[in-house]
């Protein structure tokens, strides 16, 4: 019998417990595990050290090192997550809608839990404790599967969640990890439509492209970030450069981080030189012919408006107007999230209408699209598609639907 199986088989034995599971066990048993995280942190760091130091001699890139370190100030991050999602409301067996027909009947759409959720997901451990407590908190089980780059620091993380639920009234079998770094594991939890309600896939565009591929079980496809910024002809220059900045070297190997940005011909010779010169000794900067006529850099080709750098590059296109901005998004965009600036109503109303993405601002950096910014406390992932969730996955898309209809002898004629 697969591992897969033998997991699969716990997770939908504990699915009943958890599904009916109080409020206050939920949180409870969240209590718990932040006492193991504190009282494994020692262990949850050397482990991370471990898996830094192998990711270094096979040259990972730094900014995806940075996505798989954990130090002190991301472990109380972790933890600070875990205590927003206690405080949050919780989904189950709530209504949003009750009606009476005509007939008596009385209808209530009430909130369930999912089941069973597996998620398969690349490089960061935080995903591990994110994913663990939401699904805890709308009264989901949970089948994790990270990779093999953060292998040593989501073991140290699952045992520190499994301690703490020992000592809960939550069984620690509602989260079971897949250690064997085998593949075949991964094709076999996508097919396991017996034991896993959902699957989401978190990282690169290879692992989602292989998930959707590959999954009979239902998939929330969460997205590739081919991000982008539009500077219009109105835009206040100096916000534009802290958020284009920020959006692109705060955290470039995350998906909401800018990846291409386009500039309105009015005020590229003006803005142009200002960021060059800000960016030029941190980010690559990659240009149209237009952009290369005004500032010295690398012609960009036409992968670059695909791509997702996930690094400290940059692809800049000048464009006519705002219909040519909506247009290249509309045909390189990733729909994740994109941004304008401008102070021109008019514009940024059409920008919001006319954009098709998860999230699109106004005069932000990409970079607050993320469960947490949103008030979450934590996410599943980004979902990019527009079936079920949009957006930032947190509790209240973790649910599904049950009608209960309450009558007194009715009969249909």
């Amino acid at each position: 019998m697969s591992c897969i199986s033998d997991m699969g088989k716990l997770l939908r034995k504990s699915e009943k417990q958890l599904s009916i599971a109080s409020t206050e066990d939920k949180n409870l048993a969240l209590k718990k595990v932040i006492e193991s995280i504190e009282n494994n942190r020692k262990n949850i760091l050397e482990s991370n050290e471990a898996d830094i130091a192998i990711a270094k001699e096979n040259n990972m890139k730094p900014s995806l090192i940075d996505r798989l370190k954990l130090d002190d100030e991301k472990i109380d991050s972790i933890i600070e997550s875990i205590h927003t999602v206690i405080k949050l409301q919780d989904p189950i067996w709530k209504s949003d809608k009750v009606w009476t027909l005509e007939n008596g009947l009385t209808i209530s759409k009430m909130n369930v839990p999912l089941g069973v959720i597996g998620i398969v997901y690349e490089s960061r451990p935080n995903v591990t404790v994110d994913a663990f407590t939401l699904a805890l908190k709308s009264g989901n089980c949970i089948m994790l599967r990270g990779s093999s780059t953060a292998i040593n620091s989501n073991k140290a993380l699952v045992k520190a969640i499994k301690e703490g639920l020992a000592n809960s009234p939550i069984s620690e079998d509602v989260v079971q990890f897949i250690e064997d770094p085998n593949r075949d594991h991964v094709l076999e939890m996508l097919r396991a439509n017996e034991y896993i309600d959902l699957i989401i896939p978190r990282g690169g565009k290879d692992l989602i492209s292989f998930v959707v591929k590959n999954a009979t079980v239902p998939t929330i496809e969460t997205g590739v970030g081919n991000c982008h910024i539009f500077i219009d002809e109105s835009g206040d220059l100096n916000k534009a450069l802290d958020i284009v900045i920020n959006a692109k070297t705060q955290r470039p190997g995350v998906c909401n981080a800018c990846e291409t940005l386009l500039v309105h011909k009015n005020i590229a010779e003006n803005f142009l030189p200002l960021l060059y010169d800000k960016i030029k000794d941190i980010v690559e900067i990659r240009g149209c012919s237009k952009t290369r006529s005004i500032i010295s850099m690398k012609e960009a080709v036409e992968s670059d408006w695909q791509e997702e750098y996930l690094d400290y590059i940059l692809a800049i296109k000048v464009v006519e107007d705002l219909n040519e901005a909506i247009d290249h998004i509309g045909k390189y965009g990733s729909k994740h999230s994109e941004s304008i600036i401008t102070e021109n109503l008019s514009n940024s109303r059409m920008f919001l209408r006319k954009v098709d993405a998860a999230a699109v601002y106004v005069n932000s950096s990409t970079r607050f699209t993320d469960g947490g910014e949103f008030g979450f406390g934590a996410e599943m992932g980004i979902s990019t598609q527009k079936i079920h969730a949009r957006g930032p996955i947190g509790l209240e898309q973790l649910v599904s639907n049950k009608y209960l209809i309450i009558g007194n002898g009715q009969i249909r004629r």
